[in-house]
């Protein structure tokens, strides 16, 4: 078994980053709609610091992706027209940079605000920058906006996947799916 993608389809550890990503990203954004809403207490300093140390877990593994991607071969695409690849290609590219703008204006966020980051409370994290309330502003704009953005490129990725599954029936899902729900 191998653990790099091949030009059959991709590897497992592109498949699990890729899969595991989506739910912990699902999970923490459904989380952060709900948290906001809580009235000030222990249950809500609970929650966002789980939020937190999901934002730096998803952080870390979107570091990790985009240098398993660099190193990684890429299955060939299905034949569609130029205008599909390249609105595939710019599409990724986007999804990278929100995977890691987000979490990173998160951290600038929590930082510009003044409050201290741990990680699952394992580890203390330095600020980013000392606290500044213009900063906050624009970190906190910048990351929910980013999450906006990012609903909307995954909900276009998923609509894509589809079009190629069921109408062009190629192989761009069943190339992504787990080994165990009909990938190679």
């Amino acid at each position: 078994m191998t653990f790099r993608s091949t030009a059959e389809g991709w590897g497992p550890v592109t498949r699990t980053l890729h899969w595991g990503m989506l739910l912990l990203f699902v999970g923490i954004v459904s989380v952060g709609y709900y948290m906001t809403d809580l009235p000030l207490g222990p249950a809500k300093l609970k929650i966002y610091a789980l939020h937190k140390s999901v934002g730096i877990t998803l952080l870390a593994l979107a570091l990790l992706r985009v240098l398993w991607r660099l190193g990684e071969q890429r299955p060939p695409l299905p034949a569609m027209p130029a205008w599909q690849q390249r609105a595939a290609a710019a599409s990724h590219l986007l999804l990278y940079g929100l995977m890691l703008l987000i979490p990173l204006s998160g951290w600038l966020f929590n930082s510009a605000a003044g409050f201290p980051l741990q990680w699952f409370r394992l580890v203390n994290l330095p600020a980013l920058v000392g606290a500044d309330p213009v900063l906050k502003t624009l970190a906190r704009t910048v990351h929910h906006t980013g999450v906006a953005v990012l609903i909307g490129v995954v909900a276009l990725h998923a609509a894509a996947v589809l079009k190629h599954h069921f109408i062009d029936k190629d192989v761009t899902l069943r190339q992504m799916l787990p080994s165990w729900g009909g990938g190679r």
